[in-house]
């Protein structure tokens, strides 16, 4: 195998693994064999995500050292963040409204019990304000923020620290060449855990298809072709747009980061694919400091293809239950979804859970959310692989908003890619 690619490997795990949880559809027992195998992969990439994160930012951060400069960078993140995310909620609606994709499903066999599970994050979602995020990103004890992993926390630690590291001068270069170190470390590390991935894909895919077997997609059919045909048009169309303004294409990023694409697909998992999307848009010409900064900060604020997903798939609900949703209705849930989307980010099953927070103010029953509940893995796959792909596009925009990029340094790696094809 060490022949072929890290992508075919993983593209060989994900048909191996269908093909085995398509062999044992309905099998439970399966589970303890194939379930064991996802489980320690993903710890393995939660396990360096946080270390890297926090290198990564002290010594980008360390590096600006100047307050002005770096919140400036923050401003313009975060309004390129919104900017795009709300695009992605006016796509999502308008495909909603063009296809249609929830009319005409009976919703007679639903129950409130099938959700039942999904209550206590909801109650969460629900009562978590916008106020809230703002007030949570200054942690209150950094050691349970690292344990939490909450992503938002850790990053205001790191730039601030990182800032500190700068302002000490001479006394602070001990403290940078550590964290220097600590980065390098853990993109060995990152390297060396990759190669463990093709395996972590069978199981996890696996154990996915051998519980809602690959005919669980058919009577969803609609919806599934709908949100992929959706995410498609929005990377070609919006992405590819943004990117030729940049002076790129959105064609270069998929081939720059095929391996993370296929990687995130199969695992349903931004996380999964972090460190490698920090690595490779610094090798393409963007500053540490940036790729640092915007890569982390964009898995809480800049979710394009989960925002996408939640607007059609509120829309797909209503149809389903009849229900015609005005304009000015439309226009309350893309606004709610802005919001919410927002606020609870980093809680597991997000998607979910945003849509939970969401239906009510349009007057949506929540328990139609039980419908889609079997096939939310395969659409998380699709819409973690729009996140990452918005992410990685951002780290450029950012490098040429503020004048950074390197574009020597981005042809030359373009080249080892071609080279190496």
């Amino acid at each position: 195998m060490k022949k072929f690619g890290l992508a075919f490997q993983i593209l060989v795990g994900l048909i191996l693994g269908i093909i085995v949880g398509a062999v044992f559809y309905g099998n439970p027992a399966i589970g303890a064999y194939l379930q064991p195998l996802g489980d320690i992969f993903l710890r393995l990439i939660k396990m360096i995500v946080v270390p890297i994160v926090i290198s990564s930012l002290i010594v980008g951060v360390a590096g600006v050292g100047d307050i002005k400069k770096l919140g400036k960078l923050g401003g313009k993140t975060i309004l390129y963040f919104e900017i795009v995310t709300t695009i992605a909620i006016i796509f999502g609606l308008l495909v909603a409204n063009v296809v249609k994709p929830g009319a005409g499903l009976n919703m007679e066999q639903l129950t409130k019990s099938d959700i039942s599970k999904y209550v206590d994050t909801t109650e969460k979602a629900t009562n978590h304000s916008f106020t809230d995020t703002f007030v949570n990103i200054v942690p209150k004890n950094i050691f349970e923020s690292f344990v939490a992993g909450d992503m938002l926390a850790i990053i205001f630690f790191s730039v601030i620290f990182g800032l500190g590291v700068a302002a000490i001068g001479e006394r602070g270069k001990p403290v940078l060449a550590f964290f220097h170190g600590v980065a390098d470390a853990m993109f060995w590390v990152t390297n060396l855990i990759m190669r463990f991935a093709p395996i972590g894909v069978f199981g996890l895919i696996g154990i996915t298809v051998s519980k809602f077997g690959v005919a669980s997609l058919l009577p969803l059919g609609k919806l599934v072709i709908s949100v992929y045909a959706a995410m498609f048009l929005f990377v070609f169309v919006i992405l590819g747009a943004i990117a030729k303004l940049c002076g790129t294409s959105i064609m270069m990023f998929i081939r720059i980061l095929k391996d993370e694409l296929i990687l995130a697909y199969s695992t349903a998992s931004s996380e999964s694919v972090l460190p490698k999307v920090i690595e490779k848009m610094e090798k393409f010409g963007v500053p540490k400091a940036i790729t640092s900064f915007v890569v982390p900060t964009g898995y809480s604020f800049n979710l394009d293809g989960s925002t996408l997903y939640q607007a059609l798939a509120a829309l797909f609900i209503a149809q389903m239950y009849g229900i015609d949703l005005s304009i000015s209705q439309q226009v309350t849930l893309m606004l709610v979804l802005m919001v919410t989307s927002k606020g609870i980010a980093g809680v597991p099953g997000v998607s979910f859970v945003v849509l939970l927070a969401t239906l009510g103010s349009v007057g949506i029953p929540l328990e139609g959310l039980a419908f889609i509940a079997g096939i939310d893995r395969i659409l998380d796959m699709a819409r973690t692989v729009v996140n990452v792909l918005g992410n990685s596009l951002a780290t450029v925009v950012m490098a040429k908003w503020e004048g950074h990029y390197d574009q020597k340094k981005g042809n030359q790696y373009l080249d080892s890619i071609k080279q190496a094809a």
